[in-house]
């Protein structure tokens, strides 16, 4: 992910041509100038580390989940997380920040997924996504 990532944000500098996936992660890359110097140096990013207990967001996974999130509301899957994005969405102004608000929902689907040992719990997840849209 760490290469896709560096190549997708150099073909955009260089203008070159990007696939869809490339171009989906070259905009979030855009919404986040924080990382872009860092993704810049791919040998770097690469060689980089994020320890939970340093206090640095680890720029690759934060870009992984808007992708994810992009994915998820294309197909709709889990179901109703298209609307969820969009209520938040309207609710903030801002896909960004509905995003945002959408991976802290999706972390905690996933820790609790882990603590558990159960399946990922969709319905949770949604629900945690109406409730930040209609606070």
């Amino acid at each position: 992910m760490r290469r896709f990532f560096c190549g997708a944000w150099r073909k955009q500098r260089d203008a070159a041509p990007l696939s869809a996936l490339e171009t989906l992660a070259s905009l979030w890359i855009g919404e986040h100038p924080e990382y872009q110097a860092e993704l810049s140096d791919e040998q770097a990013a690469l060689a980089a580390d994020y320890p939970v207990d340093a206090g640095r967001t680890n720029p690759f996974l934060h870009l992984s989940m808007h992708l994810s999130i992009s994915e998820q509301c294309s197909i709709d899957q889990p179901q109703g997380i298209r609307a969820a994005v969009e209520a938040l969405t309207e609710r903030l102004g801002s896909l960004h920040d509905a995003h945002h608000q959408a991976m802290e929902c999706l972390g905690e689907m996933i820790w609790q997924s882990q603590r558990s040992g159960a399946p990922p719990d969709g319905a949770a997840y949604i629900e945690c996504m109406r409730r930040r849209a209609s606070a």
